[in-house]
């Protein structure tokens, strides 16, 4: 199960990669057009935003998987054993919270802005919320299996200096 679960992640990083690179030879391609030749494309503007809407919330999810968030653990680690496992899974607790206001959030703005169709693309707007559901739902996966394995083996996680949970 554990193989799979990374070759999914590994899938998520593969296509944040190539969101990526769609993403740079569109605005390069449209910049030189601009500058070179005073014409450009017009829905590269568009297209641009909506990747990197999806590329900033697709790639919360394997930061969140390894621990790479920004946060300040200097208390935390001076604390005891327990301390560090009661504030994990406060901390799991809040995240898990978030997740669920956030997720709610924005798939009700996902479905409000369905049928507002961007004006030169005609994408749908929603597209954008749709991102943030999935990252919600996932960053609530990740977190609900951490706090499964935080009450399981009663140790809470020790980020290592290279950002991996340890």
């Amino acid at each position: 199960m554990s193989r799979i679960v990374d070759l999914g992640f590994r899938a998520v990083e593969a296509l944040l990669v190539l969101l990526l690179a769609v993403l740079v030879c569109l605005v390069f391609t449209n910049v030189v057009l601009r500058y070179a030749f005073s014409s450009g494309i017009i829905a590269t503007e568009e297209i641009s935003r909506l990747l990197f809407v999806w590329i900033v919330f697709l790639g919360s999810v394997p930061v969140m998987r390894l621990g790479g968030h920004l946060g300040v653990d200097m208390f935390v680690q001076a604390m005891p054993k327990r301390g560090r496992l009661v504030s994990a899974l406060v901390s799991n607790l809040v995240i898990l919270a978030c997740c669920v206001i956030f997720g709610l959030g924005a798939w009700r703005q996902s479905l409000i802005n369905a049928d507002n169709a961007m004006p030169i693309t005609g994408i749908a707007s929603g597209w954008a919320y749709v991102a943030a559901t999935i990252s919600a739902v996932a960053i609530a996966v990740i977190v609900v299996l951490d706090t499964v394995r935080l009450i399981r083996t009663g140790e809470p996680p020790r980020p290592s200096h290279d950002g991996d949970i340890a």
